[in-house]
């Protein structure tokens, strides 16, 4: 991601992703895997892996502009993936996640139908559309997360971290339409740091750097998958997943109720 500090390289971040014990992954933003869809296929295989599917930018509000055949296109390439999840989200159109305009009521009647069009779409091609609510999109606070649950039947990725900067209570979301979640992504938050995204104190791009790094933390990562902050406890990615599961047993479907509103908790902000 451009402007957002050292990039780990796809080889690493994929042994890691195997060393913890999962089977599959999104597939990156633009640019981590290869283009080929099946030369990503390749990789991914080289590394036990197969795909989930993949994070989506799309424009939906734009009058006159059809995102259709941009998805038609990812579509095609999911074929050579098996991908089988794809993540939209709402592209404000500008650049970063730090500003985002305004909608007019005609602006989100062009947002609600595009995102059934394209869950249509996906499901001609057997995949599963979702729409990821995220911060600096057109869908980022509750009230717009409201609106697309009234307004159209797309499913919803479930993200901790940005429906919290958002100002959502992911567990009262999964309480209220546990029907329209079908897709989680799960982040340790600090709630410091969020409350000021949220107020608008400091942007989102701030925010994700001091809540990687801190303000002075030293931060380094060893030939495990784990991190230490200075002044901190480490915690491995197994023991961070092995709660992760925790949490995921607790959501609707499972029998339970979701035991907070908060996302999963560790000892290392990085």
């Amino acid at each position: 991601m451009p402007g957002w500090g050292y990039q780990l390289s796809p080889d690493r971040v994929l042994a890691e992703i195997t060393e913890v014990g999962l089977a599959a992954t999104e597939l990156g933003p633009a640019g981590f895997l290869p283009d080929d869809p099946g030369h990503a296929a390749r990789v991914l295989r080289q590394h036990h892996l197969a795909s989930v599917g993949g994070f989506v930018p799309v424009r939906l509000h734009v009058r006159g502009h059809d995102p259709v055949p941009e998805i038609e296109q990812v579509l095609q390439g999911y074929a050579g993936t098996g991908s089988r999840t794809l993540v939209l989200s709402a592209d404000s159109g500008l650049a970063g996640y730090d500003t985002r305009p305004a909608l007019d009521e005609d602006d989100w009647t062009t947002l609600l139908t595009n995102l059934d069009r394209l869950s249509a779409l996906a499901a001609r091609h057997d995949v599963l559309a979702v729409l990821h609510p995220h911060v600096g999109t057109m869908v980022e606070n509750s009230c717009e997360v409201q609106r697309v649950l009234d307004g159209s039947s797309v499913a919803l990725c479930l993200d901790t971290g940005h429906l919290l900067i958002g100002g959502t209570d992911p567990a009262e979301l999964a309480r209220q339409a546990p029907g329209r979640i079908a897709h989680t992504h799960l982040k340790d938050v600090n709630g410091s740091i969020a409350a000021k995204v949220r107020s608008g104190r400091i942007t989102y791009t701030e925010g994700v750097r001091r809540a990687c790094t801190g303000r002075s933390a030293r931060v380094t990562w060893t030939s495990r998958p784990s991190c230490r902050c200075s002044g901190g406890a480490a915690t491995t990615a197994g023991t961070y997943w092995s709660r992760t599961r925790s949490l995921l047993r607790s959501l609707p479907g499972k029998g339970r109720s979701p035991t907070c509103g908060r996302a999963p908790s560790t000892s290392v902000r990085c």
